[in-house]
């Protein structure tokens, strides 16, 4: 198995608006692939397609098999998807809260092990909530939480993580030590898919890009080759200058927005 994720001509439509439209790439494991774009362009129903939450038409496969042939248990056992929104209507512990993450992997009825609990604790050292382990989770700040689903994510223990612009709560400190984490995981094994707002976080830590615009991938690559001057106006309607630093790095400096009269196609050259 060369790609764990496959996609070919993939569309979505709710309501009888497309809200994808021929979408098509490929994954190889142990990637961290991040995906841009504009508010509303698609990257959060991409996320959702992928975790078997919408229909679709075209080809989606997860390690060769259409993503639909999965039960939701097994599906469970192959991706974690941490979304940006969150409902919780019962006041668990962070500790509660994690270990729920083991359930994919528990028979019904099946009571949680020493071996669960270790695994959580783990997890949580990891995004440095340890010492929060028995608060409630209505205690947490916004980052805080967002920190708690990663660390479910994190036992439940799959090949696959989807996270959906998980630093968007946190500071700069925990936005890095977040990326650090996440990028950790991919040397570990992992394969991620992964919602970035600021694109020079983006460019920090993917290693390859897939941008989204008005439901249509773009472009692709990696991050060195897609984040232009041209891609940033005609997609992200910014005036840029792309520096280039030590080590392949390269840093967005924002220069003015781009008024619409002066948009052009992003087909154009």
């Amino acid at each position: 198995m060369r790609y764990l994720i496959q996609a070919s001509h993939v569309q979505v439509r709710i309501n009888g608006k497309k809200l994808l439209q021929d979408i098509t790439f490929s994954v190889e494991p142990r990637q961290l692939v991040g995906l841009i774009g504009p508010n509303g362009s698609g990257k959060t129903t991409l996320l959702r397609t992928l975790s078997g939450n919408l229909p679709y038409q075209g080809r989606l496969l997860l390690k060769d098999t259409p993503i639909t042939s999965y039960s939701p248990q097994r599906l469970a056992r192959l991706l974690a998807f941490v979304q940006q929104q969150h409902v919780i209507p019962f006041a668990f512990t962070v500790e509660e809260l994690v270990l729920l993450g083991r359930t994919p992997h528990k028979k019904l009825l099946e009571p949680y092990t020493s071996q669960d609990r270790k695994r959580v604790q783990e997890a949580l050292k990891q995004v440095e909530l340890a010492e929060f382990r028995h608060r409630t989770i209505h205690s947490l700040s916004g980052g805080e939480l967002q920190r708690a689903f990663l660390a479910q994510a994190l036992v439940q223990e799959t090949p696959l993580l989807l996270l959906d612009e998980p630093t968007t709560h946190l500071d700069v400190h925990h936005q890095f030590t977040f990326m650090q984490t996440t990028r950790t995981l991919v040397t570990r094994g992992k394969t991620v898919l992964c919602v970035f707002h600021d694109l020079n976080l983006a460019a920090r830590f993917a290693d390859h890009l897939l941008v989204l615009h008005q439901g249509r991938l773009v472009a692709q690559g990696p991050p060195e080759t897609v984040l232009t001057s041209h891609l940033l106006e005609n997609v992200f309607r910014m005036h840029a200058k792309i520096q280039h630093l030590d080590k392949g790095l390269i840093n967005i400096l924002y220069l003015s927005p781009v008024q619409s009269s002066q948009q052009a196609s992003i087909t154009d050259e």
